[in-house]
């Protein structure tokens, strides 16, 4: 199982979770077998997202997904995002 972090920042954070909450069925098509969303207890437009999948490929297949980079900008991601990957020790 491979967990998939995503760390960015938004303009609005509820414009952005109306475009994330949106992307679901995608999301699900494309292998995300389980995710989290977490704001910053600072700042509610610092948004971390996790997805899990069942393998590092699927993952990374995830994360070249043009829809997925159409959706951030729909929501207002601001400039580039963190990403990692790690799996549960």
């Amino acid at each position: 199982m491979t967990t998939l972090f995503v760390r960015h920042e938004v303009s609005d954070y509820a414009t952005w979770r109306k475009t994330y909450d949106a992307f679901a069925a995608v999301q699900a098509a494309n292998g995300v077998l389980a995710g989290a969303v977490y704001q910053a207890a600072d700042n509610p437009n610092d948004v971390t997202v996790t997805h899990e999948f069942a393998t590092l490929e699927a993952a990374h297949a995830f994360g070249r997904l043009e829809e997925l980079r159409t959706a951030m900008r729909t929501g207002g991601v601001l400039g580039a995002p963190s990403v990692w990957f790690a799996n549960k020790a």
